[in-house]
């Protein structure tokens, strides 16, 4: 059912506003009315086609959570719980009245993930960009010059081994198997995962030979598992434990016959979709996850646009998608976008593209925005270590999708708390000066003045 909309607001003699309880000058309660709620309301409203059933939480609610998640990265269950005891929190999201109890479980913030999607999640990060310009941090002609980069977001996956990949395989399909009633012949639950960790030892003592030997047995178990369940599939009937059994099967006989230097190797039975990406650095030299694109203003390095990539393709082919998304996002189509050497063939026509170290075609003022190329760079980092972009919890494309924008929507939050926060700094400090050598008749008026400027 649609979501339900706002109650009125009612006088309760027993209960103090929240407005009363909390420092209006608070950045939270200035970005609480720069943001068009509204917008989310009716946005939202389509993924919602029944009529019947219990009404959906409110669109304010779940966007303001997902804001303040992503802005102070925390989970799901965190993120819920520090609501209750937060009133800034409560304000930003709508409520007029201190609450005690939890708005709503943490698992509705994943149902309202999968329900509004990458779409939705858009609009979340359109409306930063709008309450960004309302704040006075992006101007208009900050949208015609962006910066174009690319990194990596790993998924919550373990280190891949053959060893680890072999024993959790087996696992799986023994768990499967007996759920389904199939009876092994035999289902090596004592031998196999003794020597799993008899492999990791062999390694570790650079006894290769030995380590290669148990490897092969390891995957030998494995198989013999598969093909016993695979010879009584027919007995198991129609329904979702058979297609979860089909679905398992040819992940597992995708990884017993994959090489070691194969292209598209699975790394993880429970995200097949990860893709193993070198980025040349000295202390990672591989990771595990999916690539995303990142679009920054080239000054400021506020995100107007950030895109999940699978399948890790090359930077180059990348662009025109990632100009698609800005000019989609912001409304306004760039013309200059500045990026490194790893997007050389890009083919973008459109749009003016400069490669940084570049010297035909360029002007001083163009040169003096190239080398503000690498600004985009600490910006990444801010989206990795004061956010979520480390590791992405979310499962599948899909899920990557969307947690790659709400990071992008996080740290926007992020940067306009910090701008609204030194701005009232700078208020208070201003205070005594507007006021000094006033005479009484002229503080109220100077003071209205002080006003207006914080408003």
């Amino acid at each position: 059912m649609k979501p339900r909309k706002q109650p009125a607001e009612q006088d309760d003699l027993l209960r103090a506003r929240l407005i009363e309880m909390i420092d209006m000058r608070h950045e939270l309660v200035k970005l609480a009315a720069l943001i068009d709620w509204e917008v989310f309301e009716r946005e939202w409203s389509g993924f919602f086609p029944s009529h019947t059933g219990r009404p959906a939480t409110s669109p304010r609610l779940v966007a303001g959570l997902c804001y303040l998640q992503h802005a102070f990265a925390l989970s799901d269950e965190a993120v819920v719980a520090r609501w209750s005891e937060n009133p800034y929190w409560q304000h930003f999201c709508g409520e007029t009245f201190f609450q005690h109890r939890l708005p709503l479980d943490p698992s509705s913030l994943t149902r309202w993930r999968k329900r509004i999607g990458e779409e939705g999640v858009e609009w979340m990060l359109t409306q930063t960009i709008e309450a960004g310009k309302r704040a006075g941090m992006v101007k208009g002609n900050d949208l015609k010059r962006v910066t174009v980069d690319t990194t990596v977001m790993e998924k919550n996956i373990a280190h891949p081994t053959d060893a680890q990949l072999y024993e959790k395989a087996r696992r799986k399909l023994v768990g499967l198997a007996r759920e389904a009633g199939i009876g092994l012949r035999q289902n090596y639950n004592r031998l196999a995962p003794r020597l799993a960790g008899q492999v990791g030892r062999y390694a570790h003592a650079r006894q290769f030979k030995r380590m290669r030997k148990a490897l092969r047995r390891l995957k030998g178990y494995t198989g013999r598992v598969l093909r016993d369940i695979e010879r009584q599939l027919g007995k198991v009937p129609e329904g979702a434990l058979r297609a979860r059994l089909v679905e398992m099967i040819a992940l597992v006989n995708r990884l017993l016959a994959q090489k070691p230097k194969d292209k598209k190797k699975l790394y993880s039975l429970h995200e097949p979709a990860v893709d193993c990406i070198s980025k040349g650095k000295a202390h990672k030299r591989y990771e595990f996850g999916t690539k995303v694109s990142v679009a920054t203003t080239n000054r400021g390095g506020f995100v107007v646009g950030m895109r999940a990539l699978s399948g890790n393709p090359y930077d180059g082919h990348t662009l025109a998608e990632a100009l698609e998304q800005v000019e989609n996002l912001t409304d306004q189509k760039p013309e200059f976008a500045f990026v490194d050497r790893g997007y050389r063939g890009h083919g973008v026509e459109n749009v003016k593209v400069f490669l940084s170290g570049a010297r035909r075609g360029v002007t001083r003022t163009i040169a003096k925005l190239l080398r503000r190329r690498s600004a985009i760079e600490p910006m990444i980092g801010h989206m990795k270590n004061d956010g979520r972009l480390t590791r992405c919890p979310l499962k599948g494309t899909d899920g990557d999708a969307i947690f790659a924008v709400l990071c992008g929507c996080g740290h926007n939050i992020r940067m306009i708390l910090r701008h609204l926060r030194i701005t009232i700094c700078q208020l208070i400090w201003l205070i005594p000066k507007l006021c000094q050598g006033v005479g009484v008749a002229m503080a109220p008026a100077r003071m209205n003045q002080i006003v207006r400027m914080s408003a």
